[in-house]
């Protein structure tokens, strides 16, 4: 399963941005637009990091990591506009693991939440977010999809699908772990949204669909790309 994220950000422009570069590096996103939505996501959604600004419009983002920190150790990086070093040693002693003052790149935010990660003991490589192989090219980041210098316009489930596929290509990913990914872990026994969505991408990048060669079955366990 992926990695789960709480993302607290008032603005909805950056919050958009950020959550999706972090879908596509494969962690599964929790967004609250405010204080309060961020205490009732944080009490009862699965968390393994928190990103959280300072200044929301129902109070202050402090209170969040306040409330964090009586309960539990999960990575809290504050990201914010505010840039007094006051601030930032006071937020830091009260448990925050790291400040990112804005704007910040997000290649920055993903390494800056690879180490917050590591200290707590979950080593993190940089996510696959390109794929090439024989003809076919992936690039997550940029959200394409080409098949001999051709670009293929493929649907947002048909993307989350080949998305996680790229993510661990040449490994079988399970039935179970594509689903609960892609739709939800309400969906872990629908197999047949799998074999729709996998006779779909096939017909639009195998040359002979009945004859996969790209995208694997691997029977009774998952599937594979190549």
């Amino acid at each position: 399963m992926s990695l789960a994220v709480l993302l607290v950000e008032d603005e909805r422009e950056l919050r958009a941005t950020l959550a999706e570069s972090l879908r596509v590096e494969g962690y599964e996103v929790h967004t609250a637009a405010s204080l309060a939505e961020g205490l009732a996501l944080l009490a009862h959604a699965p968390v393994d990091l928190v990103l959280l600004d300072l200044g929301l419009p129902d109070g202050e983002g402090e209170q969040l990591l306040t409330q964090l920190r009586r309960e539990r150790s999960t990575p809290l990086l504050v990201i914010s506009a505010r840039e007094q070093d006051g601030q930032k040693v006071r937020l830091l002693d009260a448990g925050a693991d790291d400040y990112l003052v804005k704007p910040f790149s997000v290649s920055e935010l993903l390494a800056r939440m690879r180490v917050a990660l590591r200290h707590r003991g979950r080593s993190l490589q940089p996510a696959v977010t390109r794929y090439e192989q024989g003809g076919l090219l992936v690039d997550l980041t940029a959200h394409r999809v080409c098949l001999a210098g051709e670009e293929q316009h493929l649907t947002p489930t048909e993307f989350k699908l080949l998305a996680r596929l790229v993510r661990s290509a040449g490994q079988v990913v399970t039935h179970r772990a594509l689903l609960a990914d892609v739709w939800g872990p309400e969906y872990i026994d629908h197999t047949h949204y799998l074999r729709l969505y996998m006779g779909q991408l096939r017909a639009k990048l195998e040359a002979e669909p009945a004859d996969p060669q790209r995208l694997l079955t691997e029977p009774g366990v998952g599937y594979r790309l190549v």
